[in-house]
């Protein structure tokens, strides 16, 4: 057998393999995470919530994150009450 028959019969070996092998993650279990995204989405909307994205220093975020473990609720919300306290005052 010649070195290129071999090559060539290896590739279709790798061709097999990829045939077998399942379908990707996006197309498979993991398509339902972006339902779950939209619904989660549709729930905030519902709520009156928006979508807010901020820049802030590395120590802030610690700091907020900390707080949030500290109470046992999210970042989202301590960065929202911290917000209002913000505007109130």
């Amino acid at each position: 057998m010649k070195k290129t028959d071999l090559e060539k019969a290896k590739a279709l070996k790798t061709v097999g393999k990829m045939k077998q092998e399942g379908a990707p993650g996006r197309f498979g279990a993991a398509a339902d995470v972006s339902a779950d995204r939209r619904a989660k989405r549709k729930l905030d909307q519902a709520q009156g919530l928006v979508s807010f994205p901020v820049k802030l220093k590395q120590e802030v975020i610690a700091q907020i994150r900390a707080r949030a473990a500290q109470d046992g609720v999210s970042a989202n919300d301590i960065i929202g009450q911290l917000l209002e306290r913000a505007l109130k005052g």
